[in-house]
Parts: structure tokens; C-alpha cells; sequence
């Protein structure tokens, strides 16, 4: 039987956290692509590349912090990307055969503060945006902004992937001009290319923060990778999703660095300086480029709002089971939109000030349960999951999944103390280097080689034959939860 029949669900998104079946399975490898690369080409990530600057750190050594933070932040999440279509789960019901039934608990509460903490922070920045071009009140546009987003999350996947593709159309040519016009027209301070001005501390605060939003996005991609046939490889999939993230992630963080280079760091604020930079170009040009990034932080939003919805039936799976419905992801999209929505109307300045440390918490919560998911899916089960059992509560892989929870509390310790969080926290370690953080280095190793030792004892043949025992009646169950 051919896996990449593409019969297409039409109308409404159904499914949500539950196995997608063969004969749903549809789209093209390349659409993710443009996918992650729009994701991450918006100015939410625009902002994450002020952090050297910020902390005096000069131009060039910015740059280099953030290329090489988006070329080993993105390896992970993009390997992620490849068990979508190899399981036809969404990413975080795939915690469950390491953290167990129960324990997955753990990281889904994680992820859903990322959710939330992200939409805040994109919400205000579309309404900040739209307010600076359409006038009208910030508080009004963030509920504009929130309402359409939850519409294009309800419909779901294939919207989802048709607006980032035209999205990424468009970009290239808004952005394009743009980035030249900031490349030609800016001016930046002495020293700013000078490669003796190198300072550890700016340099690997910039290098984690994005790091740690690159891999922010781990939670994530199998939700958009799951719909794809089964026969498409790992690495095309990695090649795919690595380089559509990491060249939207480098474009709009390297803007951010040249913006803040050239506005001074100390009065930057990021919808003033894209007007300013794009009327350089020709006057009215900032206002079209904060048009257009309105729209990339909607397409954003949506994406969040889409995680959270699944993260949080996922939760609520764990205590009383959910039948996937229509009507579930309407609840939980409808709770997720306006646990965001309360959170933006109620952000004050202070909020936006600290996106800097919200980043940070994202890289510690995460880089442990990284480490710990891909050692499985690659090293340890090698891409052999009993599907069925992860959505049994008395299956083999329990309820608490002690192997897993015991690397990542492990990891996360390790990582204590070499957390440099500005003024909120400075672990012993990071003090003895001067404030640099190099935690991410700590409890990658640590949770990814402790989980491997736990688990040698795993008999992932005999997971494998009941795999392959309950594959028929996974594809007739599958069948029978679609709605009419």
C-alpha cells in the first residue's frame, strides 16, 4: 500500500493529539521550508538579537554570537522535525515513552508557559505595530490581533502551512528591500567591526538566548511535520526544517543587532526603529514593513495558540481521557487565546523589558527534555514506538516514566549553576567566569548520557514486535475517531 496517497481533509482541523492515520497523510516535504523559516522571520525574533548590544558587547562579535547560536540551537529542534512523520503524533504526546503517562505532565506545563509567555510578547508587538500605522488603541489591536489568530489555529494545519508559504513570498521582497536599505543607509558607531573588542559575557549571553530560542521552537515541529507521508527520510526532513529556521532566524536577529547598533542601546525600541529605518529607504516604507510584520506576528500567534491547544489536551488526557474532537479544540483553543489575551492586555512595559530573561527560562526548562527526547527517539528506541501504548494509561510505558524525569531533574540541576539571568539570578560557576553562560553545554551532556545509562535495559525488540502487533488496529481506531 502507498503511504503518499494525499487524500486532504477538508474544512476544520479534526484531529488534534491522536495518531494520524495513512490515507490522511498528505503535502509536500519542501512546505516546511517556508514554514520555519517564516516562523522565525519575525520581528518577535528581531528582538532576540539586541542582547549583546545591551550588554556592551560590539557589532561583529554580536554577529558571530548569533550565526553560531542559530547554527547549534537549530540542529536540535530540527531533528524533532523528522519524528512527525515517522509517528503521526504531534510533538509533545511524544514525551510520554520517556517521561511516562502521567510524569509528561512535567514538561507539557512548560510548555505551555512558553505558549502563553510568546504570545504575550507577539500580541503586543502586531498591536504595537498596527497602532503605529492604523492608529487605534494597542489594547484593541491586541484583541484584533488574538481573535484572527484563533481562527486560522481552529482551521488548522493546512492553513497554517498555505499562510507561512505566501508569508515567506512576501517577506523576501518587503525584507529584502529593507535589509539592503538598512545595510546601505545606517551608520554605526566606532568599533563596531573592530574583532579586538571581543567580551565573553555579551557574547554568550547573545550566544544562549538564541540558542535557546532556536531550540524553543523543539516543542513544536512535529506538530506541523505529522500529516507528511511516513516515507519521506529523516534527513531530508532535518535538511528542510534546519534551513528554513536558521536563515530566518540569522536574517531577522542579524537586523536586530544593526538596529540596536545603529539606534544606540540604550533608547532602542524596536517598532520605532524599524519606521525610522525603513523611511530611509523612501518615506512611508517603515509603515508597509510594520504592516507586513503585523502579519507575520499573527501567523505566529496562531502557531502558538495550535501548540498550546494540543499541549494542553494532552494534560488533560492524562487525567480523564479525551476523545479528539472538533469541539475539544475549540475549548482549548478558546482557553489558550485567552490566557493570552489577559496576559497582553494586563503586560506592562516591564513585561517587554524581561523578554530577555523569559528566553533564558525557555533554554534551562527545555535543553534538558531536548536531550533527553532525541537520545531516545535516536540512540536509545531508535524510531520504534508502540503508538497505541502511548495513548493506553496502563500500557508499557507507564505512568511515570522515572528514566526520564530522574536525567532531566538531573540535568537541570547540573545547569544551576552556570545560569546567568541578569540581575535576577548568577550561579557560582557563571560567576567565576564573569557572568558567561554556558549552561546549555552543561545539561545537554549531562541529561542526554544519563538518560542513555538508565535506559540500557529497555527491550525495545519487544517493543517493536508489539508495535508492529497493534499497527493494523491503531489504523482502524484512528478511523473510527474521525467525526463525520
Amino acid at each position: 500500500m502507498s503511504t503518499s496517497a494525499e487524500p486532504r481533509v477538508s474544512g476544520l482541523e479534526v484531529r488534534s493529539i491522536d495518531y494520524v492515520p495513512l490515507d490522511e497523510r498528505h503535502g509536500k516535504l519542501w512546505h516546511l521550508g517556508p514554514l520555519w523559516f517564516m516562523s522565525n522571520a519575525q520581528i518577535a525574533t528581531l528582538a532576540v538579537g539586541l542582547v549583546s548590544i545591551t550588554q556592551g558587547g560590539n557589532l561583529i562579535w554580536s554577529l558571530l554570537a548569533i550565526v553560531s547560536g542559530t547554527v547549534i540551537g537549530t540542529f536540535f529542534m530540527a531533528f524533532h522535525s523528522a519524528q512527525g512523520p515517522q509517528l503521526g503524533l504531534p510533538q509533545m504526546i511524544q514525551s510520554r515513552p520517556q517521561f511516562g503517562y502521567v510524569g509528561a505532565l512535567l514538561v507539557w506545563l512548560f510548555a505551555y508557559v512558553q505558549y502563553a509567555g510568546f504570545n504575550v510578547f507577539n500580541s503586543i508587538l502586531a498591536a504595537e505595530s498596527l497602532h503605529t500605522t492604523l492608529h487605534g488603541g494597542i489594547k484593541l489591536w491586541v484583541v484584533v490581533v488574538t481573535v484572527v489568530a484563533l481562527v486560522i489555529a481552529l482551521v488548522g494545519y493546512d492553513i497554517i502551512h498555505k499562510a507561512e508559504r505566501i508569508l515567506t513570498y512576501t517577506f523576501l521582497v518587503i525584507f529584502g528591500i529593507f535589509t539592503v536599505g538598512v545595510l546601505v543607509t545606517l551608520h554605526y558607531p566606532a568599533g563596531s567591526f573592530d574583532l579586538g573588542g571581543f567580551r565573553w559575557t555579551p557574547f554568550l549571553a547573545q550566544f544562549g538566548v538564541v540558542a535557546g530560542y532556536q531550540i524553543s521552537w523543539a516543542i513544536y515541529v512535529s506538530d506541523y511535520s505529522c500529516y507528511l507521508p511516513p516515507d519521506v527520510t529523516v534527513r531530508k526532513t532535518f535538511y528542510w526544517t534546519y534551513f528554513g529556521s536558521a536563515l530566518g532566524g540569522i536574517w531577522l536577529m542579524v537586523l536586530g543587532a544593526l538596529l540596536a547598533a545603529w539606534a544606540g542601546p540604550k533608547t532602542f525600541q524596536t517598532i520605532p526603529a524599524i519606521d525610522a529605518a525603513g523611511d530611509k529607504v523612501f518615506t512611508g516604507f517603515g509603515a508597509v514593513v510594520l504592516l507586513f510584520s503585523a502579519l507575520g506576528l499573527v501567523s505566529v500567534t496562531a502557531l502558538n495558540m495550535y501548540g498550546g491547544s494540543l499541549t494542553l489536551i494532552s494534560a488533560i488526557d492524562s487525567f480523564k481521557r479525551v476523545r479528539p474532537t472538533l469541539a475539544v479544540r475549540l475549548v482549548t483553543l478558546g482557553l489558550t487565546a485567552a490566557l493570552s489575551l489577559v496576559g497582553a492586555l494586563a503586560a506592562t512595559s516591564n513585561f517587554l523589558a524581561n523578554f530577555e530573561n523569559f528566553l533564558l527560562l525557555v533554554l534551562y526548562l527545555f535543553i534538558p527534555w531536548t536531550a533527553v527526547n532525541l537520545m531516545d527517539y535516536y540512540v536509545v528506541r531508535r524510531g520504534h514506538y508502540a503508538i497505541a501504548e502511548i495513548f493506553n494509561p496502563h500500557g508499557i510505558y507507564g505512568r511515570w516514566g522515572w528514566h526520564g524525569i530522574i536525567a532531566y531533574l538531573v540535568g537541570f540541576a547540573a545547569m544551576v549553576p552556570f545560569f546567568s539571568v541578569g540581575t535576577l539570578f548568577t550561579g557560582p560557576a557563571a560567576r567565576a567566569l564573569g557572568g558567561a553562560d554556558i549552561s546549555l553545554f552543561v545539561g545537554l551532556p549531562v541529561s542526554a548520557l544519563l538518560y542513555w545509562w538508565l535506559t540500557r535495559s529497555i527491550d525495545v525488540a519487544a517493543e517493536t514486535r508489539l508495535a508492529e502487533a497493534e499497527a493494523a488496529a491503531l489504523e482502524q481506531a484512528a478511523h473510527e475517531h474521525r467525526e463525520p
